[in-house]
């Protein structure tokens, strides 16, 4: 499933003009399929509604998507990003559209949902650290469970952070996010980060 997946993901477009200040990096296709694989394990995607938040050009979303989900609800600030994302889904084409908001996805405009998926920014520009954190706590107010992306090494920090809101992490799995030079910072032509993935359980009924 993961390969098929993965495969059938490298459709999707990435961010035509990336923000550095955003973080704007596009989700490996690889990463997405084992991260969807996951939630698909623990049938946290068939017959759910599904938010991504942070959505980007929707790699997420619309991997989720493909899962027989409910519904799926892609949240997004960048309506550029919004824009490459709704072409991007005729070229998957996943078995439930996805329902695009442009938003501040810290601040999701949704009510309650079974899952989140989301890719957040690591807090590697100056300024910016932890700013995953606000990613997990809009995941805290809005999702049964969640499953996220962030910098290895992030274990104590996600454990404590759900722990302080009802929350527990149940899985977590290293893996590779592979970034390309896109920006005139980068000095090599492509870099693998170590990332690990977290599925967290906020207590909420789904």
């Amino acid at each position: 499933m993961k390969r098929a997946l993965a495969r059938r993901l490298g459709a999707v477009e990435g961010f035509r003009d990336p923000d550095p200040g955003l973080e704007q990096y596009a989700t490996p296709t690889e990463l997405a399929a084992q991260l969807i694989a996951l939630a698909d394990l623990h049938d946290d995607l068939a017959g759910r509604t599904v938010a991504d938040l942070g959505a980007g050009t929707g790699m997420l979303g619309i991997a989720a998507a493909t899962r027989n989900p409910h519904r799926v609800l892609a949240v997004e600030r960048d309506p550029d990003a919004v824009a490459v994302g709704r072409a991007n889904e005729p070229r998957v084409e996943p078995g439930v559209g996805v329902e695009w908001t442009v938003a501040d996805a810290t601040r999701p405009p949704l009510a309650a949902v079974d899952t989140v998926v989301m890719n957040p920014p690591f807090g590697a520009q100056d300024g910016a650290e932890h700013a995953d954190r606000a990613f997990l706590a809009a995941a805290s107010e809005v999702a049964a469970v969640s499953y996220s992306v962030h910098n290895a090494g992030s274990k104590a920090f996600v454990e404590s952070f759900a722990g302080d809101r009802g929350g527990t992490v149940t899985h977590a799995f290293a893996a590779e996010f592979a970034v390309p030079a896109q920006f005139s910072f980068h000095t090599q032509d492509r870099a693998v980060l170590d990332v690990e993935l977290f599925r967290v359980d906020w207590g909420r009924q789904s």
